[in-house]
């Protein structure tokens, strides 16, 4: 059973640093996408950043410059470091994972794989003005 664990919110000064860890429990094979989402109260869950397997990144336009999300593959962990904070950014923080399994196939030549997609628990971020 795979399981993702955050760690590294908490409470933080404008203009200061956190870094948030999520780490994967349980065996994959391939690591398809991982990123960060947030969601503030009373507002929908938003994306935060996301990184390929491959290292292509996406940032939400309110981070770039800030935050730098990066996977760790020996350790199957994903990273978000989060400098100059601002209030704006204090929210739960959850991280997501896409796998993917290895390739089966068939005797009659036919292959396929599968996809898994897991969210961590949150951890909460508050930015203090």
């Amino acid at each position: 059973q795979v399981q993702l664990v955050e760690s590294g919110g908490g409470l933080v000064q404008a203009g200061g640093s956190l870094r948030l860890s999520c780490a994967t429990s349980g065996s994959i094979f391939s690591i398809k996408a991982m990123g960060w989402y947030r969601q503030a109260p009373g507002k929908q869950r938003e994306l935060v950043a996301v990184s390929s397997g491959g290292g292509r990144t996406n940032y939400a336009d309110g981070v770039k410059g800030r935050f730098t999300i990066s996977i760790d593959h020996a350790k199957n962990t994903v990273y978000l470091q989060m400098n100059r904070l601002k209030p704006e950014d204090t929210a739960v923080y959850y991280c997501n994972a896409q796998f993917t399994s290895a390739r089966s196939q068939d005797g009659g030549g036919r292959s396929w794989y599968y996809e898994y997609d897991y969210w961590g628990q949150g951890t909460q971020v508050t930015v203090s003005s």
